[in-house]
């Protein structure tokens, strides 16, 4: 299912739920502003490269618009709608001060030079410059860029605005990162897996665990996950996937991965088909790659009993569906993986103070952040007799719905 189309979908039933008039709900469904820009840069090799650069700001009802910006061949103004929408539900979840936006550049950056990338990127700013700001859009990384593309976002913007380094989160560290920033959503995740398996009586240790992506969040997720004593058998990435019963080891995987750039041939564990890592037998099922993979192709064979949607928008609505007649409990990405855009307010917060935390106070104001939020989701599962996906999303909508209307908005 189209990413927009189920995103609309899950935001509609929970606007059903909470009862919200009919056009204040049109209202919060469009978004606030949808920005296509041209990118052409000149190649190492001296020709002319043109690349399609989006953003949609989807909401500022609770504050500045927030989202990554993501460089991969199939950025497409559907799916970045589907994901500035997801943003808005998942600031509002996560109870920070902000609304919902996200970006991307139609490319392959892996077929481009640093050099390449760094042009690609001030081209980018240089067009939407003037609609991206401290209060306003404050950008992140997504898939396929990094603490350098902020950079060079934040030298770019400086340019026409000054030095400002709250532009932009997930910055180096030397240009005003927070410390805890890079394990955040990783972090974030653990901390998500712990409240829900409390809440069934259980904890992380002896639990089998299967990542699908080993990319940043999902390495990140591995590590810390193993250090609390949880088992990870399963893991892939785009070079292929990995298995180990027994548990694999993961510091040593991690060195694997950093030098060859993957998990593939990773001698302490045996190459399985990357298409059957969703359905191997594990207790936690950790999807941290791309959107949509969870689907009604493969939903009746996922053997997990819990998923947690480390990845945004995993899971299609049929699949939902399926899953929920099994028993299968679903932690949803607008609370799962709202790790990243918590820290990366916390960021926000020390540039506009001008005043850094360690990583100790990091690492423990996440963990508040997201046992409150658990929390605050059960209890919307309690009022509206719900699973955890639409306690989720009526949170959110409630939240960003009554700071509309606080606002101003007329029926």
């Amino acid at each position: 299912m189209n990413a927009l189309v189920a995103t609309n979908r899950n935001f509609k039933l929970a606007a059903r739920l909470l009862g919200l008039d009919s056009k204040l709900e049109k209202s919060l469904l469009i978004p606030f502003r949808e920005i296509k820009v041209e990118c052409t840069i000149p190649k190492d090799d001296g020709t002319l490269a043109s690349f399609v650069g989006f953003r949609v700001q989807h909401d500022n009802a609770r504050g500045p618009m927030k989202g990554g910006i993501r460089y991969h061949p199939e950025v497409d103004p559907d799916e970045v709608n589907a994901l500035a929408q997801l943003m808005t539900w998942k600031t509002a979840v996560a109870n920070i001060p902000y609304g919902g936006a996200k970006g991307g550049i139609g490319c392959d950056p892996g077929e481009l030079s640093i050099s390449e990338l760094e042009r690609l990127t001030r081209v980018f700013t240089q067009k939407i410059h003037d609609l991206i700001g401290i209060h306003t859009d404050v950008p992140a990384p997504d898939m396929g860029t990094g603490p350098q593309t902020m950079a060079w976002i934040l030298d770019e913007y400086s340019k026409f605005h000054g030095y400002s380094p709250a532009v932009v989160t997930g910055k180096p560290t030397d240009l005003g990162g927070s410390l805890g920033r890079d394990a955040a959503t990783g972090r974030g995740v653990l901390f998500a897996t712990e409240a829900l398996l409390n809440e069934h009586g259980k904890s992380i240790s002896g639990q089998r665990f299967v990542i699908q992506g080993f990319g940043n969040v999902g390495s990140w997720a591995a590590q810390l996950i193993s250090e609390n004593g949880g088992k990870i058998v399963a893991v892939s990435d785009i070079t292929g996937a990995i298995k180990n019963s027994k548990g694999l080891d993961i510091p040593s995987l991690l060195n694997h991965a950093k030098e060859n750039r993957g998990v593939k041939g990773f001698k302490g564990a045996d190459p399985i088909d990357p298409n059957t890592i969703l359905i191997e037998d594990c207790d936690i099922l950790i999807p941290a790659a791309l959107g949509g993979v969870i689907n009604r192709d493969n939903a009746n064979e996922i053997k997990a009993k819990f998923i947690i949607e480390a990845a945004n928008h995993p899971t299609d609505p049929e699949a939902d569906e399926i899953l929920s007649k099994k028993g299968v409990v679903i932690l949803p990405d607008i609370y799962a993986n709202s790790g990243g855009v918590t820290v990366s307010y916390f960021e926000w917060v020390q540039n506009i103070q001008g005043f850094m935390w360690d990583e100790e106070k990091v690492n423990n104001e996440l963990k508040t952040y997201m046992t409150r939020g658990f929390r605050d989701v059960k209890e919307m599962c309690k009022t509206h007799n719900c699973d955890l996906r639409m306690g989720a999303f009526t949170l959110g909508v409630n939240r960003v719905a009554r700071a509309t209307v606080l606002r101003g908005w007329e029926a």
